[in-house]
């Protein structure tokens, strides 16, 4: 999505503001933000909503709950709902983040007190995590690997919040795998969602991307967009164009198809296509 540039942004030397915010169709999140500003201090101000925060580049100090808090590359920021907190540039070029705001369904109130005392998580995989999640949802029809990546993270959220409860980790459930996977092959083109998939084979959403994942090395999103793309290369091979086959095969639109046929097949589908009429002809 095209950041929004807000009027200190032209003329160099000028405070830049860059700003893009938008509300993906994934249960849990209300909002998506990503910003840049080099002079702008946000004033105390609360949220209705869980705030997970990385920073790009720069750093942003802040206080929440009368104590000074940092956000450092390696760092994720999760500040509670309700909590009155700030926000300013720690370098001259101020910062650039990327913020989830999240309700109540992965991450209960129960939690917050524990975020008042360490909001800052020095986790490098949770990290790398987040900015995979904000990848998949900066791309429409990529729901099931934005949901899955989210309840991954919630899960290692909680084993931060709450280290005195030990995290289970489930061990291999070879039948509960092997019944998503038929699921999902009845579903290729309309696709499920991870809360809807749960439901239906009576498991919870993390247990169920674990066991898949154990059982075939793939995580189900990656098995559904595979099965995809085989079905695309077998209508593109019948001489459809690509438009055509995006909508018949699942994907969102023309360009989500070649996003994730390219990285699989390392063509575009339109090269694809007329590389396999070149040969017929």
């Amino acid at each position: 999505m095209a950041p929004q540039q807000g009027p200190g942004h032209h003329g160099p030397g000028r405070p830049q503001q860059e700003v893009s915010a938008w509300r993906p169709r994934i249960p849990g999140v209300v909002e998506v933000f990503h910003a840049h500003f080099t002079e702008y201090a946000y004033p105390m101000h609360v949220h209705d909503a869980w705030t997970l925060l990385i920073v790009d580049d720069g750093a942003v100090r802040y206080d929440l709950d009368r104590h000074e808090h940092g956000t450092p590359h390696d760092t994720v920021s999760l500040l509670p709902p309700h909590v009155p907190h700030n926000g300013s540039p720690a370098t001259p070029h101020g910062f650039r983040k990327r913020v989830l705001y999240l309700d109540g369904t992965h991450l209960p109130d129960d939690l917050i007190g524990s975020a008042v005392d360490r909001p800052d998580l020095r986790d490098p995989q949770l990290r790398l995590r987040v900015g995979q999640l904000h990848t998949a949802l900066d791309h429409p029809g990529d729901e099931l690997e934005a949901e899955s990546r989210l309840t991954l993270i919630a899960e290692r959220l909680h084993a931060h919040l709450r280290p005195s409860v030990p995290t289970l980790t489930p061990t291999g459930d070879p039948a509960l795998a092997r019944t998503l996977r038929e699921l999902l092959d009845e579903r290729v083109t309309e696709g499920i969602a991870l809360d809807e998939a749960a439901l239906l084979v009576h498991a919870h959403p993390a247990h169920l991307v674990r066991a898949f994942s154990g059982a075939y090395g793939i995580a189900p999103h990656q098995y559904l967009m595979s099965r995809r793309v085989d079905r695309a290369r077998r209508l593109l091979l019948d001489g459809r164009p690509p438009g055509e086959v995006a909508a018949a095969t699942g994907f969102y639109d023309q360009s989500h198809l070649t996003r994730h046929f390219r990285k699989l097949v390392g063509v575009t589908p339109g090269r694809y296509s007329r590389d396999s009429r070149r040969r017929r002809g």
